[in-house]
């Protein structure tokens, strides 16, 4: 897998903190384009995504000793067909979220299906391949 979630991140850790880890557990580097790294702290977690091939980083970084002492756990991640988009105006026709998302300039992959959410302003989009959703 080329992504890898890393869970149990306190809200004290600092996004370069994080990356300085995945540097220093996996070689690579950020600067040079390798990964990046996205934090997501409303569920105290960050999704490392590597350009290449990341061995067995998840392993490599589960067993290493500083990634221990702050408590944080990787785990490779699946691709998926899916996407959640939020932020979508209320009464946005699902025709147009899906010829928003087939279009080339929003990813260009074709839809199988869209399940809107209005309640909470989102849709999950289903794509026919994994390729439509990076």
């Amino acid at each position: 897998s080329t992504i890898a979630a890393l869970e149990n991140v306190q809200e004290t850790v600092k996004d370069c903190m994080l990356i300085m880890l995945v540097e220093n557990v996996s070689g690579l580097s950020e600067d040079d384009g390798d990964f990046s790294v996205e934090m997501i702290p409303e569920i105290r977690a960050a999704v490392v995504t590597f350009t290449g091939n990341t061995g067995e980083f998840a392993k490599k970084f589960n067993q290493n000793h500083r990634a221990k002492q702050q408590n944080i756990t990787a785990r490779c991640l699946e691709r998926t067909r899916s996407i959640r988009a939020e932020n979508i105006p209320p009464n946005t026709p699902s025709d147009y979220i899906t010829v928003y998302f087939e279009n080339k300039k929003n990813g260009g992959a074709q839809v199988v299906d869209v399940q809107q959410l209005p309640d909470e302003d989102a849709a999950i989009i289903t794509f026919n391949d994994h390729k439509g959703n990076a």
